[in-house]
């Protein structure tokens, strides 16, 4: 071969490589936005929005990859392997600087500088982990208490009572449904991570999921009942001693749902994502917690996002929108949001007599963050702020593979 054609070849190669490579770093030429790519390894994913994915110093973030886990240092971007292997995350501890994860059937735990392993115990047989409490003495978990076989995961029909054809999203509700009927006996459960003792803290034959401890009391569980969210009572917390069961939000309306709860950074409030009804009009709602005051944040169709998040200072909001196939149907929903909370102030400072009883109603104001259109949505992004609250973290596949990126908050400055 000629040494020209061959060195053609050559860079020709190295082109097709470059192309396929996701950029690193570009300004979001629709939203003027600067955004980073901040893993290398294609795979790699960001944790779930509500597990706490950052070191306690604020400096490294978590994400997994196909080799194991993984730190970023959100200063240089440099990253450091953790964990060797495949490995199913639980949460970064807000105190220890231990990541809690779940590996051949036990829980560990390893120091994201040190490196140091251990184990605390291993998985009760038909249980799982899902977070770890505030000062790190508690794992939390739930388990089935009979070897019944989900029907969640069983075929679901192809078509409604009335021989009209179900959707893909519709399929999933009768799965969800079926799941729930069975009635399968459950139960929470948590973990010393001392001693590895196992207590149970609730037992129900409801579907019980999403389990969350708050980030700041220790002895504070939140869950839910899992299923069609029309039909569920969805948010619940409880104690770890078992005591005052409280449901969070109540129907008022037919086919209204609320869901995908999580604790603000300072475990005063839980928000979730609320629609009255499902579908049609969009909030995202809080309960204060010590007085069960309500506060109901109005979203338009297209800013509906898949999960919402709030900022450590709880000042700002963020969302990771949603494709047209989804609850909201949105025609342009396909986008990063930030969101900047507005309430909706008494006219001329007269107050209703019982106001402090009502909920107080507020809108958000979007920005628009990062373009979408290429992701695909059966992965969901999971946005999360930063300690520093100057970057939006989420997972994308925009560019084909699954990548962590990150979003900067304040504009990029202009040329």
């Amino acid at each position: 071969m000629p040494k020209l054609t061959f060195l053609f070849l050559l860079f020709s190669v190295a082109t097709c490589l470059a192309q396929s490579e996701p950029p690193t770093d570009w300004n979001d030429s629709d939203t003027g936005h600067r955004v980073i790519r901040l893993s290398r390894e294609a795979g790699s994913a960001s944790l779930y929005f509500h597990q706490n994915a950052y070191s306690p110093d604020g400096k490294k973030l978590i994400i997994t990859t196909p080799t194991g886990l993984s730190t970023i240092n959100l200063q240089t971007r440099a990253i450091e392997k953790v964990v060797e292997g495949r490995v199913n995350v639980i949460v970064t501890g807000r105190k220890s600087g231990e990541v809690y994860y779940i590996k051949n059937g036990a829980v560990f735990a390893t120091h994201l500088d040190t490196k140091s392993t251990r184990e605390i115990a291993k998985l009760p047989p038909r249980g799982s982990i899902a977070s770890v409490n505030a000062d790190e003495t508690l794992l939390l978990g739930s388990l089935t208490e009979t070897a019944t076989q989900s029907a969640y995961n069983a075929p679901s029909p192809n078509e409604r009572p009335d021989g009209k054809s179900l959707t893909f999203a519709e399929q999933k509700e009768v799965r969800l449904n079926a799941r729930l009927e069975q009635r399968i006996p459950m139960a929470i459960f948590t973990i010393n991570t001392k001693t590895g003792e196992m207590k149970t803290v609730h037992r129900a034959t409801d579907w019980l999921n999403h389990l969350q401890f708050s980030p700041t009391d220790p002895n504070l569980i939140m869950f839910c009942h899992e299923g069609p969210w029309h039909k569920v009572d969805r948010i619940w917390t409880i104690r770890t001693d078992g005591s005052n069961l409280t449901k969070v939000h109540t129907r008022t309306m037919n086919m209204e749902i609320a869901g995908h709860e999580f604790f603000s950074a300072d475990g005063k409030t839980i928000w979730y994502d609320l629609q009255t009804p499902r579908g049609e009009d969009f909030w995202v709602a809080g309960w204060e917690i010590a007085t069960g005051a309500r506060t109901y944040y109005h979203l338009q169709r297209d800013e509906w996002s898949v999960h919402f998040n709030v900022s450590p200072d709880g000042k700002l909001f963020a969302g990771d929108g949603g494709d047209n196939e989804m609850v909201a149907h949105a025609k342009d929903g396909k986008w990063i949001y930030l969101f900047r909370p507005n309430t909706i102030p008494d006219v001329a400072g007269i107050k209703a007599p019982n106001a402090k009883d009502l909920i107080n109603p507020g809108f958000f104001q979007a920005e628009r963050l990062v373009n979408m259109a290429r992701h695909d949505y059966r992965l969901e992004p999971n946005v999360t702020f930063t300690p520093d609250m100057k970057w939006i973290v989420f997972r994308s596949n925009m560019h084909g593979a699954t990548h962590v990126y990150a979003v900067e908050i304040g504009k990029a400055k202009q040329d």
